[in-house]
């Protein structure tokens, strides 16, 4: 087990190196940069600011300066915020982060429970409204489902606040400062479990049918186990284990943000700072974003590989 992780982690370190090449070649081959964006700025001031920036140097001398500033802890330094890049994001990335955890947690329950329910009663009333719910949830776009639940629980029904993350002009501390974000964040959360439990109950719904029919399980039947104990010890189980991959890549899903998510209910996470920095042309804030999401995707899958091997003991032989 020991060899098949530093196998993985030596795999994982030449990706990583011709990821980051490659997002940085790519946002370097983007037509302008953070000057163009300023129409103020006369010819000469912009082609001063461009060599002050280091704009003007070759793509390969840039790459590596970027290369050895990550390693020095310099990340490089925000245009638009005009702060370093590691405080801008550290600002606003945990703003996604709680939500995103929170909707992750309730999702996994509720499509657990679901899944597993709408299984064991393949064609039932339950699950023929398990199957109409989920592809009305993936049909309806996220936004509109937003907007549609503001104008009923915050302009109707005046329960819930519109958007933000506190009241405006709030001066809250302690406990009702934490209350006051929950409250903000009931929208949101609400959202991105509806989204996300659709295709996950399908997902487990699909898993568990597959499992309840094999032998092993007509075998614990036949042997007269009891059917919550064939269903949780044995089936569920095993129907987990293609999921464990739809887990892994929901470690850089928790760090992203919803950007449509927090447009709509202006929640200051860092799916806003991504999209304002792709309109001011920020690159620093976007290429240093997009490599930490590439990270935490190559750490997904070593982390799915590791489990996996960890449960089946034939992949570790690959």
């Amino acid at each position: 087990m020991k060899e098949y992780i530093i196998r993985r982690v030596l795999i994982s370190i030449p990706i990583l190196i011709g990821t980051s090449f490659l997002i940085f070649y790519l946002f370097a081959l983007l037509p302008g940069d953070y000057v163009d964006s300023n129409p103020s700025l006369t010819p000469q001031r912009a082609a001063e600011l461009r060599e002050f920036y280091g704009f003007n140097e070759p793509v390969i001398k840039r790459y590596f300066n970027w290369i050895a500033g990550i390693f020095h802890g310099d990340l490089g330094f925000s245009f638009q915020y005009q702060q370093p890049v590691t405080k801008v994001i550290n600002q606003f990335i945990w703003n996604s982060f709680i939500v995103s955890i929170i909707s992750l947690v309730i999702t996994w329950i509720i499509a657990l429970i679901t899944g597993v329910y709408s299984a064991m009663k393949q064609y039932s009333i339950f699950d023929s409204f398990v199957t109409f719910f989920v592809f009305a949830a993936m049909s309806i776009p996220s936004f509109f489902i937003g907007l549609l639940l503001i104008k009923i629980f915050a302009i109707d029904m005046n329960l819930l606040p519109v958007g933000g993350m506190i009241d405006v002009g709030s001066n809250t501390t302690g406990l009702a400062y934490y209350v006051e974000i929950g409250r903000h964040m009931i929208l949101p959360v609400f959202i991105l479990v509806l989204l996300g439990t659709g295709s996950l109950t399908r997902y487990v719904r699909t898993s568990m049918l597959e499992v309840v029919r094999q032998d092993y399980i007509r075998t614990a039947r036949a042997k007269g186990l009891k059917e919550s104990k064939i269903i949780f010890k044995h089936a569920l189980k095993n129907a987990l284990l293609p999921c464990i991959t739809l887990l892994a890549f929901e470690l850089p899903a928790l760090f992203s943000g919803a950007i449509i998510i927090e447009q709509v209910f202006n929640w200051p996470g860092i799916g806003q700072v991504q999209l304002e920095s792709l309109s001011n042309r920020d690159y620093p804030v976007l290429m240093t974003f997009t490599m930490f999401l590439s990270f935490l995707t190559i750490l997904g899958n070593l982390f799915a590989d590791v489990a996996y091997a960890a449960v089946d003991p034939r992949i570790r032989l690959k």
